[in-house]
């Protein structure tokens, strides 16, 4: 395998898509030498297999809002690998969508779930449409409208769609409600759903706690613990809640979160009250931040900034992709941060992710820290099927053991000669030879 002629190739077939077209490279780069170290991947094409995806539906989502307006959405599904269980990945519906995004999405997914080593393969869909300052109405005929062209495409054994930014609880409810009519079965065909109605416990928290479990085994190997340490988050929705929850129960101290409008800094930290106003904050419907400082005036706020100029131990990107860049990954370094965990997909750039390594600190990439998420899924998927529920200290045992195998998995494969853990070549390798072993088990199909 030549990473580069196979980067000009996709590039020339799929030109302008760069967040896939990163995300890709970032593997490749990461498994080039067990690769090519063994012949059998490249007599079966693993990788030019690999890096294309199965099938993508793009459809149209017409809908009616409450003026009696038409309204016409892009909705997506990338069904992208299928190798080692039904597709698996949530629904993203955010004014930026496009099918580079969720390209990326979902060929990080493949490794991502192939991770938790629960049988789940790689996919993931979404819209343009933007559920801010819309009604539940016409939410619900959206959702609607979607799952219309969707669901005979998904099944519980075939395409197991979730949540994702712009997509929670009730998005979930009204394309659950919609499949079910047009199914006319009850079935663990969506997961993130409601608790009366076959979802699991922990599923918000998941994303957030599974994180937070995993940068407390990095920690645990330097024989470090998370107690006094300054942790700086950004976003404000789910997943920083339960960061914000899980880091602060195990000592820690979240010092600010974030939003497109800046950043808040609490100098004392988030207390249970204000962990408590996250969830206020992301069901108020906007993506402004500010109003947290006026709720709690000893917080201050930085219009248009971004958290990684706070001096910290612990920096957790929490909001989207390459949120984090170079210079903020210098600023980083220059105040002492000792070690950074990609809460968010993808959520550093290469550059910072170059700083990082250069600079020999400990760095958790996305697709194994954030892997909580798509695990307690897996788990509620599992849940249904035995037709059980439980309790949240099951739920959060099993995620637990499911985060600390996945650090194991990175040990395994990480540890460079000097003793230094690639976090980044760890997660690819251990991910990739599951996934390619696997279709070669299948088969060219």
């Amino acid at each position: 395998m030549n990473v580069n002629d196979i980067m000009n190739s996709l590039e020339a077939k799929h030109p302008g898509e760069k967040e896939f077209l990163q995300a890709v490279h970032e593997v490749l780069e990461s498994i080039e030498v067990i690769y090519n170290e063994n012949p059998q991947y490249e007599a079966a094409k693993i990788i030019e297999r690999l890096v294309e995806p199965d099938r993508i539906l793009t459809f149209k989502v017409s809908w009616l809002d409450d003026s009696g307006n038409v309204q016409v959405n892009l909705g997506y599904r990338v069904q992208f690998n299928n190798a080692i269980g039904p597709y698996k990945g949530g629904i993203r519906l955010h004014p930026s969508v496009n099918l580079s995004i969720l390209k990326f999405l979902g060929f990080e997914q493949i490794f991502k779930n192939a991770l938790t080593t629960l049988p789940m393969g790689g996919g993931k869909g979404g819209s343009d449409f933007n559920p801010k300052g819309k009604s539940d109405t016409e939410i619900m005929r959206f959702c609607q409208a979607f799952m219309l062209e969707l669901w005979r495409l998904i099944g519980p054994n075939t395409d197991v769609p979730a949540g994702d930014i712009g997509t929670g609880g009730r998005e979930i409810g009204f394309m659950y409600g919609m499949y079910k009519k047009l199914q006319q079965e009850n079935t663990g065909v969506l997961t993130g759903k409601g608790l009366n109605w076959g979802g699991s416990l922990v599923r918000p928290e998941a994303t957030g706690f599974g994180a937070t479990y995993f940068a407390d085994e990095m920690l645990k190997a330097n024989n470090d613990t998370f107690e006094g340490k300054t942790v700086t988050v950004s976003g404000f929705g789910n997943v920083a809640w339960g960061v914000a929850l899980k880091v602060t129960e195990l000592g820690g101290k979240v010092i600010t979160i974030s939003g497109p409008d800046g950043y808040i800094y609490d100098e004392n930290g988030l207390d249970a009250d204000k962990i408590e106003y996250l969830l206020e904050l992301r069901a108020s419907n906007n993506d402004i931040v500010s109003t947290f400082a006026e709720e709690f005036p000893e917080t201050k706020f930085f219009p248009g900034k971004k958290p990684w100029e706070v001096a910290c131990d612990i920096a957790m990107p929490s909001a989207i992709q390459n949120e984090l860049n170079g210079d903020d990954a210098e600023m980083l370094v220059k105040n002492g941060v000792k070690y950074v965990i990609e809460v968010s997909n993808m959520g550093c750039t290469p550059e910072a992710i170059d700083v990082f390594h250069n600079n020999k600190l400990p760095f958790a990439p996305g697709k194994a820290a954030n892997a909580g998420g798509v695990a307690v899924s897996g788990l509620e998927m599992t849940q249904n099927a035995m037709k059980i529920n439980w309790s949240s200290d099951e739920v959060d045992a099993r995620l637990k053991t499911i985060m600390s195998s996945i650090h194991e998995a990175c040990l395994k494969y990480g540890t460079n000669d000097d003793n230094y853990i690639n976090y980044v070549k760890g997660a690819n390798i251990a991910g990739f030879i599951k996934v390619a072993d696997t279709m070669l088990d299948l088969g060219v199909i």
